[in-house]
């Protein structure tokens, strides 16, 4: 009985120094930054500008202004996932560059070239921010001329934009999801730890959602074996109109622009016809 019990003990104590851990630790499971750089927009053909903007001494945010090739006052700033860097979505810019618009894409303080401590949702939430007042106030671009494209996890930082900047023009939500925790039950992570308690980076999107009065189009694959499609559902029942939905059956989490093709391009430029019909 002496040794159940230590090892009850042993076990309980294992447990509490696991859950402490995570609590502590788990932005560094969420955020997965690179500082290497796969490719500049010249390697696409894109014209671009270095962009910095510095907060410290310590710390700066870096981006490529790539400037529309048409004259347009439209632009996308454009927030990437929690994987990599710019480099690796430079694809998703150059279709954007392609339907007309100017695109500022940047990296989060700890992924590229821009300094400063390991990601947390807070910071995040600062660097698009940051980001935001870089296109308003630098570049003078007026608000309702950005839209703000969030892919995965940069769809929940678009959205905390959003919900402090509501006079952008639209949102574009690609691959996201409705919240941190409703994530950790689809992977499973509910049933094993006490997720109301430990967690802390919580990207909780679908109740923002309620209060955001943006054109908002949600996208996803719904093959999509990183994030279920039936969250891009959820998000789009809970926000306001105008709203569009668009699903795409074969594509998975990373690859709706390659799958559905022409018709992504047909479906964003419906969505900013509609928009702009609106006015």
């Amino acid at each position: 009985m002496k040794l159940l019990l230590i090892i009850l003990g042993c076990l309980g104590a294992g447990y509490f120094s696991l859950c402490l851990a995570l609590r502590l630790g788990q932005n560094r499971l969420i955020f997965k930054p690179s500082n290497y750089i796969q490719k500049t927009p010249a390697e696409l053909n894109l014209p671009y500008e270095d962009i910095y903007i510095k907060l410290s001494e310590k710390e700066s945010i870096h981006g490529w202004w790539i400037p529309a090739q048409f004259n347009s006052d439209q632009v996308i700033l454009h927030c990437h996932g929690n994987g990599f860097n710019v480099s690796y979505n430079l694809g998703q810019a150059r279709i954007f560059y392609e339907l007309g618009y100017s695109v500022f894409i940047f990296d989060y303080r700890g992924y590229g070239l821009s300094k400063g401590n390991f990601p947390s949702e807070k910071q995040v939430y600062q660097d698009v921010q940051f980001a935001w007042n870089y296109l308003v106030n630098t570049r003078q671009i007026k608000p309702e001329n950005i839209t703000v494209y969030g892919h995965s996890l940069g769809g929940a930082i678009a959205i905390n934009l959003a919900n402090h900047n509501q006079n952008m023009k639209a949102l574009i939500i690609e691959s996201s999801f409705t919240s941190m925790g409703e994530m950790g039950k689809y992977v499973g992570y509910a049933s094993w730890f006490p997720l109301k308690l430990i967690l802390t980076q919580k990207f909780d999107s679908i109740n923002k959602l309620k209060n955001i009065h943006i054109p908002t189009l949600f996208i996803h694959g719904e093959s999509d074996e990183t994030v279920p499609s039936w969250m891009s559902e959820k998000l789009y029942e809970t926000a306001n109109e105008p709203r569009e939905l668009f699903l795409v059956s074969e594509a998975d989490h990373n690859n709706v622009a390659t799958v559905s093709g022409l018709e992504y391009l047909d479906i964003v430029q419906d969505f900013v016809k509609l928009l702009t019909a609106k006015k």
